[in-house]
């Protein structure tokens, strides 16, 4: 109970519940922006973690998470313009509703869904987060190899429109991990010469590279771009009534549910989260309610938002059991525990059971926060997406800069968030996913580390593989991942 103790000691401490507010504040304010997503303030936000103590590091990033996939929706319905990538599905009906005179009523509906979701999902994440870690104390090396296997199979097979593609990005992720010191021999591997690239690449400067300086590449191309607001004026008809509640019940339950679901399996993200809720909602619906789906379905928009925010509980579910991201903001959030010098993984709850269940109390404030906050000053979020992007650009330039030069004051950093800022950039024009580079890149080291435990224990064999039933398991279901698209786009052909 001791752990339990500190962490809630920290959390509703003045320190701990102003970082809170704060995070989920900010956490808005950049989804409720389009073209800035929760990944790149995060990973913007990490350098700045430095001198913090993990605990409230946590605090102020979980906040941040929550608040970010929650402030999307508010572009989304008022301007069709998703904040982030997890409320695309919301213009489809927001939009519509907005543009029908109900843009408070719209609003209302993907705000109180957002909540309810994350609630859902919070519940999910308390109840099996525990006994998933216990049992995976017990997997050996060969079996945590196969798990990271199939998450990146997952990935690329289910995650992303094209499976070349995101193999292609996985791949690239991979060998991006590997300069430095070879795990196995001791050797350099992979350094070209450079001294720099002895230690290999740090995590910090390819990550805002990837999601910050891509971005801003890509929105100097939009820097003109003119934003109108459709203005929300009676606040009342956000709120949900006791029909609203009667009637979306099984709505919200269903789509949380298909949210969660969703996130525990890495790499794939709320984008996807939504669509799939979104999807079972139009299925299920009656003949006429369907009808409206696309046009401003009351249904549609709580389907998509509730679905969107509980991925954020299931995507925190095999980060902190098993140190696999479910997402690419829990792949940074791995990131940030290896550089607070935590053990991502079973052991994390072994180790540091306080920071388990501070990121778990997190993320249920920070959703009261999101809620009440969101509802008081929705009005003038909005207004916010009407800065010009020239006045935004060059101050987030400044920060990605430092923030990699920070890390260990020399400019090679910098130089490497450049170069991954073209390459993310790169990438978002070819259509080619960023989540399984991420991922593969984080991945990779574990991957290689248990790989070789295991050859070591096994006197290089592999069959331990086949023969460890749990490690067959999720070898046998990472090639069934592969052969399923393969098998049906050949199928498609004839």
């Amino acid at each position: 109970m001791e752990p339990l103790y500190n962490a809630l000691s920290h959390l509703f401490s003045l320190q701990g519940l102003l970082l809170a507010f704060g995070g989920t504040v900010l956490g808005i304010t950049v989804g409720a922006i389009p073209g800035l997503t929760g990944a790149m303030l995060i990973a913007l936000t990490l350098p700045l973690t430095f001198t913090m103590d993990p605990i409230p590091a946590f605090i102020l990033l979980m906040g941040m998470y929550v608040g970010a996939i929650s402030g999307g929706l508010i572009t989304a319905t008022l301007l069709r313009m998703p904040g982030t990538p997890a409320s695309i599905m919301t213009t489809l009906d927001g939009y519509p509703m907005a543009r029908a005179g109900k843009p408070g009523r719209a609003l209302g509906l993907g705000i109180t869904a957002s909540f309810v979701g994350g609630l859902i999902s919070w519940c999910f994440l308390i109840v099996l987060s525990k006994p998933i870690a216990n049992y995976s104390t017990k997997l050996g090396p060969f079996e945590f190899f196969t798990l990271v296997l199939l998450a990146l199979v997952l990935i690329a097979s289910i995650g992303g429109k094209s499976m070349t593609k995101a193999f292609l990005s996985a791949f690239l992720g991979i060998l991006s991990s590997m300069p430095g010191i070879d795990k196995a021999t001791g050797s350099l591997r992979l350094t070209f010469g450079f001294e720099e690239l002895n230690g290999g690449l740090s995590l910090l400067p390819v990550l805002i590279g990837l999601f910050a300086i891509s971005q801003i590449i890509s929105d100097i191309t939009n820097i003109d771009e003119k934003i109108d607001v459709i203005p929300v004026k009676k606040r009342k008809e956000m709120m949900f009534s006791l029909k609203d509640w009667k009637d979306q019940a099984g709505n919200l339950c269903r789509s949380s549910f298909i949210g969660t679901l969703i996130g525990i399996l890495p790499g794939i993200g709320a984008n996807i989260g939504s669509v799939s809720a979104y999807s079972a909602a139009k299925s299920l619906a009656t003949p006429e309610e369907k009808e409206k789906f696309g046009k401003g379905s009351e249904t549609a928009v709580v389907a998509a938002e509730s679905a969107n925010n509980a991925t954020i509980g299931g995507s925190l579910i095999p980060m902190i059991s098993l140190g696999i991201p479910g997402s690419v903001i829990d792949a940074i959030l791995l990131g940030a525990l290896i550089i607070h010098g935590l053990q991502p993984g079973p052991l994390l709850f072994k180790q540091n059971p306080d920071m388990v269940y501070t990121i778990m109390g997190t993320m249920f404030v920070a959703n009261v926060f999101m809620f009440f906050f969101m509802i008081f000053a929705v009005k003038y979020l909005a207004k916010i997406a009407t800065v010009p992007r020239s006045f935004l650009m060059p101050v987030i330039l400044v920060f990605c800069m430092v923030g990699s030069y920070a890390l260990s004051t020399r400019m090679f950093d910098v130089w490497t968030m450049l170069a991954f800022g073209g390459l993310g950039y790169v990438f978002e024009r070819m259509k080619i996913p960023l989540a399984p580079f991420v991922i593969g890149f984080i991945l990779a080291p574990i991957a290689e580390q248990n790989l070789m435990a295991g050859l070591m224990s096994s006197d290089g064999s592999f069959m331990p593989i086949l023969t460890r039933p749990v490690s067959c398991i999720f070898m046998v279901s990472s090639i069934i991942l592969l052969a399923f698209p393969i098998i049906k786009k050949y199928r498609q052909k004839e």
